[in-house]
């Protein structure tokens, strides 16, 4: 029989620029002009979070583009003018801007949009709806992958759930001892931020635990649901192939590329 199609998993970390993987990641010598480039030659995916901050130019995307590998994929957080408001229905023009910033210039490797909420952001149906009608559905003529990230529990409820699967929008998976964990499969791929490496294991997570996370990223891959996420609604999606995205963040930074490229060698 044919193997059964699988979403294309990708592992990787927060950022290319950290002082400290200057002696734990990158080879002596490195130029820091060239570490996006070696940066992303060793982990499939990279999330750029210096867009939350401030706008970036179209000349940094393109430079950005032509600095990795052909099949790497760049995701986004988007600008905390957009999501740490308190009517996020009123996010209209900061949205517009992040968009027509420049993403276009990153072509195919333009991956995820994160939309990281504030933890006192309170869930309100009405006004997350609007938000969510503001997200735009293709850039560049390319379909977008929006990622939801709440902080706050308000949000572990099933009409959450619902409403992020009526706009195809994925809910971060956040192993954290701080956030909430929402394991429900709300859209056509899945996105984890790992956060607990600790920086007496050189590869951030122990070895079970890799494991652990290899066998729970080929299972959302083919379509399935790990048993042991914590879920809020017991409806399930139809199964399908699925892409997925492990981005180790926080924690123990300095370890996130050893722990994303042990993902990977399990992969």
């Amino acid at each position: 029989m044919p193997k059964a199609k699988e979403g294309r998993i990708r592992a990787g970390m927060g950022g290319w620029t950290y002082a400290p993987w200057r002696k734990t990641f990158y080879p002596k010598g490195l130029t820091q002009a060239r570490e996006l480039e070696y940066a992303s030659g060793q982990v499939t995916v990279i999330e750029i979070n210096g867009t939350f901050y401030r706008t970036q130019k179209p000349e940094s995307f393109a430079k950005w583009r032509d600095a990795t590998p052909a099949d790497f994929v760049f995701a986004l957080k988007a600008p905390r003018y957009a999501t740490i408001r308190k009517v996020l229905g009123d996010a209209g023009p900061s949205i517009d801007r992040f968009v027509d910033s420049g993403l276009t210039e990153l072509g195919a490797k333009l991956g995820p949009l994160l939309w990281q909420f504030a933890p006192t952001k309170r869930y309100d149906a009405e006004d997350f709806e609007n938000f969510l009608k503001l997200l735009p559905g293709t850039i560049g003529g390319r379909k977008a992958r929006h990622v939801l990230e709440p902080r706050h529990p308000s949000f572990l409820v099933p009409g959450f759930i619902a409403l992020a699967r009526r706009y195809n929008c994925a809910i971060v998976f956040s192993d954290s001892e701080e956030y909430p964990s929402l394991g429900d499969v709300t859209a056509d791929f899945v996105y984890a931020r790992l956060m607990r490496s600790q920086s007496k294991i050189k590869t951030g997570y122990s070895a079970p635990a890799l494991d652990a996370w290899a066998k729970v990223a080929k299972t959302f891959a083919r379509g399935s649901e790990p048993k042991e996420f914590p879920r809020v609604d017991t409806a399930s999606p139809k199964a399908a192939a699925r892409d997925v995205y492990v981005i180790f963040i926080n924690g123990a930074k300095e370890r996130a590329p050893a722990a994303a490229q042990a993902l990977l060698s399990r992969l």
